[in-house]
This record gives C-alpha cells, sequence and structure tokens, in this order.
C-alpha cells in the first residue's frame, strides 16, 4: 500500500494507518452483519441493537487484523528489521516491513507470528463465549470474533506467497535448498497457481449462482496473483542488478544552485527551464543541504519570491547518502525504506554524485537492452 493513508498513531513506534478502501470494506461488512448475519442468528433483536452490534464487531475485527499485523511486526523488530508502518485496508491489514529476513528462521519466525496471533484471539474468544452465555450481544461478538479469527488463521496458513503460509513455505525451501532466490521464485510460483484456483473456484460459484461469494473468492486469487507476480518480477529485477553498484548508475552531473537563491527564480529557471527535479545546495564551495520538488511544494507559491533555497531545503546532515561501491539493490531498499526520492553519493566526505529513481530505472533500462 503505498497511497497516503489516515494516520492513526503510533505502536511500539510503528505508524498505523487507515487506507480509504477500509470504509468500504467496514461499511459493506456492517450492513451484511446488521440485516443478515446476526437477524438469522439471533432473533428478535430491536433493529437498533443488531446494527450497534454489526458495528462493534466490525471494528473489533480490524483490532485483531491490526494484532495479526503487530505479531509479524514486533518479531521483525526483535531480529532489527524495521517495520515502516501498519495499514488496515479492504482485504485486512499489511505491514511494510523495510527489508527481507537475515535468515530462513527468521523469515519462518516473523510469518508464523501473525497466525499465531489469530489463532490465540480464536482460541480466547472461544472461550469467552461460556463466560458471556447469558448476555446476548456478547455471546453473539464473542461467537463472531472467534469464527473470523480461527478462519484467518487458517487462511493464512495456505501456502500461496505472499500468503503468510506462502512465507513459511519459502522460509522452509530457504532453509533446505540455501538458497533465498530460489525459494522465493519456488513459493511465488506455487502462489500464482493456488491463485488461479482461488479465481476458477470464484468463477465456478458465479455460474452456479452464488455471484456474491463467487465474485469476492475470484477478487481475493486476482489480488493474491497480481501479488505473486509482482514478487516474481522483483526478483527478477534483483537478479538483474546483482553485481552492478551505484557507481554505475549515478548521476555525476548534478544540478548545484547557491543557497541565496529565491524559490521563484529556482522555478523559472531551473525547473520549468530544464525539468531538473533536486538541487544540491551550496554556501561558497560547501555543500550545505539539498532541495527537492517536495522541499519546494511545503513553501506556499506566494512565498517564493521572498524565500531562498537555504530556508526551504533539508539540511545536510539530514540527507540519505550511500557510498560509489554500495550494491544497487541495497541502496533502491534504503530509497524505499527512507521514504526519498534520491540518494547523495559521497566518497571520501566528498559528494560524488546522486542516485535517483530516475537514474535507477534508467540503469534498469539499459540493462535489459543489453540482456536482449
Amino acid at each position: 500500500m503505498h497511497r497516503q493513508a489516515i494516520p492513526l498513531g503510533r505502536i511500539f513506534g510503528i505508524s498505523i494507518g487507515l487506507d480509504y478502501s477500509w470504509f468500504l470494506i467496514f461499511g459493506l461488512l456492517t450492513w451484511t452483519l446488521a440485516v443478515s448475519y446476526y437477524p438469522g442468528e439471533f432473533e428478535n433483536w430491536p433493529t437498533a441493537q443488531y446494527w450497534v452490534v454489526g458495528v462493534v464487531t466490525a471494528l473489533m475485527l480490524f483490532v485483531s487484523v491490526l494484532l495479526h499485523e503487530l505479531g509479524h511486526s514486533v518479531i521483525a523488530l526483535r531480529y532489527k528489521i524495521p517495520v515502516r508502518s501498519i495499514t488496515l485496508f479492504i482485504f485486512g491489514g499489511v505491514a511494510q516491513i523495510g527489508g527481507e529476513p537475515p535468515s530462513a528462521a527468521a523469515e519462518f519466525w516473523i510469518a508464523i507470528a501473525g497466525p499465531m496471533v489469530s489463532l490465540i484471539l480464536a482460541v480466547f474468544f472461544g472461550l469467552l463465549r461460556a463466560v458471556v452465555s447469558g448476555i446476548a450481544p456478547l455471546l453473539a461478538l464473542a461467537k463472531y470474533l472467534a469464527y473470523m479469527n480461527g478462519s484467518l488463521f487458517l487462511f493464512n496458513l495456505i501456502p500461496g506467497f505472499p500468503l503468510d503460509g506462502g512465507r513459511v513455505f519459502r522460509a522452509i525451501v530457504w532453509g533446505v535448498s540455501h538458497s533465498l532466490r530460489r525459494a522465493t521464485l519456488i513459493a511465488a510460483n506455487l502462489g500464482r497457481g493456488i491463485a488461479y484456483l482461488f479465481i476458477f473456484t470464484g468463477v465456478w460459484q458465479i455460474l452456479g449462482g452464488n455471484f456474491g461469494n463467487g465474485l469476492w473468492i475470484a477478487f481475493i486469487g486476482w489480488f493474491l496473483e497480481s501479488a505473486a507476480v509482482a514478487q516474481v518480477q522483483q526478483q527478477r529485477i534483483q537478479d538483474l542488478l546483482a553485481g552492478h553498484t551505484v557507481s554505475q548508475a549515478m548521476s555525476r552531473n548534478y544540478a548545484a544552485i547557491p543557497a541565496e537563491t529565491p524559490l521563484q527564480q529556482l522555478v523559472d529557471h531551473h525547473i520549468l527551464g530544464s525539468g531538473q527535479r533536486s538541487f544540491v545546495v551550496k554556501r561558497g564551495d560547501e555543500v550545505v543541504g539539498l532541495l527537492t520538488l517536495h522541499h519546494l511544494k511545503k513553501v506556499p507559491s506566494e512565498q517564493w519570491p521572498t524565500t531562498t533555497a537555504a530556508r526551504a531545503m533539508l539540511p545536510l546532515e539530514q540527507i540519505k547518502s550511500v557510498q560509489p561501491s554500495t550494491d544497487l539493490w541495497a541502496a533502491l531498499e534504503k530509497m524505499d525504506r527512507d521514504g526519498v526520492n534520491q540518494l547523495l553519493v559521497r566518497a571520501d566526505g566528498q559528494i560524488v554524485g546522486m542516485l535517483s529513481r530516475e537514474d535507477f530505472i534508467s540503469f534498469l533500462r539499459t540493462l535489459q537492452t543489453l540482456k536482449a
């Protein structure tokens, strides 16, 4: 999930957010519970009670999903792998873990942690049913959450990458073959096969008259297939970049501007005139910062004539950088991890170039052309 999410706060230092698609599934789930599921399971409730319990159940289900993702994230943090965020969206939740696990064992424990949290929640709500059996709304809530967390546990153990079960399978193949690349490709292709099975089952149910469930199953299959294909493509790109360093892809002719340059002049003569998107800011011969379109947009346009580059730039000590000898794939992962579109390239304390996502894409296209 790369779109802007609605921030909810932080847990263990991890940013928690809501994707806008979450509201769609929340509304649909609440409506289904209040109009169909609960009236069929518990008769003679007031209409308002069905809706209140439906809303609470939907919220608690997404709390369960959040705890599932936190299970992954906490174990990742224990292995010193950064976790950028957790986002709740239409299919549940996703934790943005910044980097591959260091070993097959780490992959296994990170992957299995989420389903184990769901299993614990299923057992907890299952035991809670006996405690609240005389209170119908609480019984309904406990019964549904026990069922859904149990289903979440079983669904995520399906060995289809990138589901948790697929990652567990990849960890096992990795441990046996001692090759993360081979394990990733095997797990991703198995994931594609399972995704096609979901799509086939969904279409079969649609043709059999069960349109709603069939459409949803086919949609999940399409999502899994897309995710598995993306993983295969990522591995192919990683293979293509293997052995190449930042020095081969970086731009040595980066744009530099004086710190006193007004932003309006920068826009008129550099950005609109040449299409340049990032600038090293200098005071005399000394580099003092970096200015990008992202920083420029933070300043209201009516202030551009009177605001200098020095006031809008990112100071030098906050700029992310790499060395020319850094592996190119590692540099790209650093961009993703730090949420930046360019990295300064330094050698012996001196700036020798800049690596942007555009440089990376251009270099990748050159490699693909040479290979073809």
